[in-house]
């Protein structure tokens, strides 16, 4: 028992810190299929292993789901569990499906009778709820978004058209036609435009079976780019986020902005 109790304890000091941290995803079930007309299930969670439910679960409330032909797709069968949330899609057309959570928040902090209030909404619900002569009021923005693609036959764009808001990923390598062995390319935006100088963390899953995370850094150039060669077939995490003054609240002095995509690389 108490070699086992040092054994533990050393492998926990091999985990680099960063392997602890949550990390938030949406995992199909499957990214490539052809058929004429196949079902997929998707899981998301927030967890401290990729890929393994053992935290939280993502809520689905802003969840968007673009069709091959840009048309908004609903969901079929979606439940939210301890530690998860589950949905189906029905591929219904030819073509790529692009799968998001999409969030836009306020976050406001103020001193209320010598005691910190604080406060989570949107644009439309802060000037009712937050007291307009609010003492020592602080107040930032988020925009996040946390994505993944399927699809159905043949490849297509149509679905992968930025809306110029956040940091949004166009794949310059389609996101369903990726291998071991083989580079990829992707342009990063932020508000529609070119963002240089964005750090990405990029991780294959399984991180539960192995002591390192071996994750991959990039970070985009001049042009908003970056390449990635898959090391090997898996899921991959990809994450970034940044921070500006470019919020569309006048009381908001900050905008912090993430990235989350789930993808697929297949084995040649």
């Amino acid at each position: 028992m108490k070699r086992t109790l040092i054994l533990a304890a050393a492998l926990a000091l091999a985990v680099p810190f960063s392997a602890a941290a949550h990390k938030a995803w949406l995992r199909p079930s499957q990214t490539v299929l052809a058929g004429a007309d196949p079902w997929i299930t998707v899981d998301a969670a927030v967890s401290n292993d990729l890929f393994y439910f053992n935290h939280v679960p993502i809520r689905l409330d802003n969840l968007v789901i673009t069709a091959p032909d840009g048309s908004s797709v609903q969901p079929q069968n979606p439940a939210t569990g301890k530690y998860r949330s589950v949905f189906d899609v029905q591929l219904k057309q030819q073509g790529t499906y692009r799968i998001a959570v999409v969030s836009e928040g306020l976050f406001a902090s103020w001193e209320e009778d010598g005691k910190p209030k604080r406060w989570r909404g949107n644009a439309q619900t802060f000037a009712t709820e937050v007291p307009k002569d609010a003492k020592n009021l602080q107040v930032s923005q988020s925009v996040g978004r946390n994505e993944t693609f399927v699809t159905n036959g043949s490849p297509n764009e149509t679905a992968l058209k930025p809306s110029g808001k956040g940091i949004e990923l166009l794949p310059l390598t389609h996101p369903n036609d990726l291998f071991a062995g083989e580079p990829a390319k992707f342009r990063v935006l932020v508000d529609g435009k070119p963002a240089s100088g964005l750090e990405f963390e990029i991780v294959r899953g399984e991180t539960r079976y192995r002591n390192a995370q071996d994750e991959i850094k990039a970070t985009t150039d001049a042009a908003g780019e970056f390449s990635v060669t898959w090391p090997e077939a898996g899921m991959y995490w990809l994450e970034t986020s940044s921070q500006d003054a470019k919020t569309s609240v006048p009381q908001a002095k900050q905008r912090r902005l993430s990235y989350v995509a789930t993808l697929e690389v297949l084995p040649q």
